[in-house]
């Protein structure tokens, strides 16, 4: 959704889940106001009723790194959890109501040509605790990302039974929006080079272990989540940076017990794997000369290791916009064959189920230990994926 060209490899780690991943599609400039679309999510699959809360966390042991003015490192987190009933509470909207209209403006939007979706989770709706607490996954955005752009996978492992927590990092997000409605935007400067990669890494890795630390105090003294999280059972998943996220942090804390890297190209050191299970599920086509990291990575992880390819996918795909863009397209003038373009010829609830029913599948199998076998071979329920290794 951006006029500017894509200089984008297949897992680039500047594949930007919002504007930077369908950056050679352009908009047509005439967008009729009358054209106004209401987007939709998908619903999730399973049981259990979705609540959200998000967080304003500081951590004062840190400066931002990204902004020396900044004493103290500020995140923004949604927990996403079952919840034990629903009503009466509003529904979460897919983005936050501040960030919206930075959002459109980056975009080249017509304000109001889109309504965009209301998630299927209720605000402060009341924990379901489950027996001793439930298994915990992390979820981290790609760059010049935001939380919002992985609703899609987020709800449906909570639908299934698990709390998600989903990070905001800070400056190398897109926009953020804090408390009382301030916004701070993306604000990394220089090259995005190796060493800026490196530095957004490690920044992110520090983010995520600060927030395993203060699950731990929320588990055990905020009465509304008290007793939720089963902290002995965490995982990670990310898309694009944030499945580089996912490896770095698995590499750093043991807490982390299992990671998927959803088309995310990985740097040294983390190309080094781990004893800890881990997924790669990238985008079609498969590994490349351009990104030798995948095969780096999968000669030296001696934990669970399995390679998947959605067929027909671009890098986009594991993002909401497989959902979004094709419903968006007509209001923004964007023609089938550009908004195929950007999300692939696989038809988008068929990569939707795919990415949902697999990463599940992972997650089951390494957190519960529940195995469906769905990772132990090809399935003729999803030719759109491909076991590379």
């Amino acid at each position: 959704m951006s006029n500017e060209s894509s200089t984008l490899t297949r897992r680039s780690l500047l594949g930007a889940a919002a504007a930077a991943a369908v950056a050679s599609v352009p908009i047509a400039t005439a967008a009729s106001a009358a054209a106004k679309v209401r987007l939709t999510l998908p619903a999730p699959t399973g049981r259990h009723p979705l609540g959200t809360v998000s967080l304003h966390l500081v951590d004062r042991a840190r400066a931002d790194p990204w902004q020396e003015s900044r004493a103290a490192r500020e995140l923004m987190v949604q927990i996403w959890y079952p919840a034990r009933a629903a009503h009466g509470h509003p529904y979460a909207p897919w983005m936050s109501p501040a960030a919206v209209p930075l959002f459109e403006q980056d975009q080249g939007i017509p304000a109001g040509t889109l309504v965009l979706p209301t998630t299927h989770a209720r605000v402060g709706a009341p924990v379901d605790r489950g027996r001793c607490g439930r298994p915990v996954v992390l979820y981290s955005p790609g760059l010049r990302s935001d939380r919002s752009l992985g609703t899609l996978l987020i709800e449906e492992l909570v639908s299934h039974g698990y709390v998600v927590v989903a990070v905001d990092h800070t400056y190398d997000a897109d926009h953020v929006e804090f408390p009382g409605g301030r916004v701070e935007s993306f604000a990394v400067t220089g090259d995005i080079d190796d060493t800026l990669i490196a530095k957004a890494l490690a920044v992110r890795t520090a983010d995520t272990r600060f927030v395993l630390d203060q699950l731990t105090e929320l588990n055990a003294r905020r009465p509304s989540l008290a007793g939720a999280f089963d902290l002995s059972r965490v995982g990670m998943a990310g898309h694009s940076l944030g499945g580089a996220t996912a490896a770095a942090a698995i590499r750093a804390d043991r807490r982390v017990r299992a990671g998927v890297d959803l088309d995310g190209s990985l740097l040294a050191p983390v190309t080094a794997g781990t004893d800890r299970p881990f997924l790669l599920f990238g985008s079609d086509p498969g590994p490349g000369p351009d990104d030798p990291s995948w095969d780096q990575f999968w000669a030296t992880q001696y934990g669970w290791k399995r390679e998947l390819a959605l067929i027909g996918s671009t890098h986009t795909s594991f993002t909401d916009l497989e959902t979004l863009l094709p419903q968006a397209g007509p209001a923004l003038g964007l023609t089938p064959s550009q908004v195929t373009q950007a999300i692939g010829t696989l038809a988008p609830h068929l990569a939707i189920h795919a990415q949902r029913d697999y990463v599940r599948a992972f997650f089951d199998l390494h957190l519960r230990h529940r195995d469906n076998h769905l990772l132990r071979r090809p399935s003729p329920r999803y030719p759109q994926i491909r076991f590379l290794r």
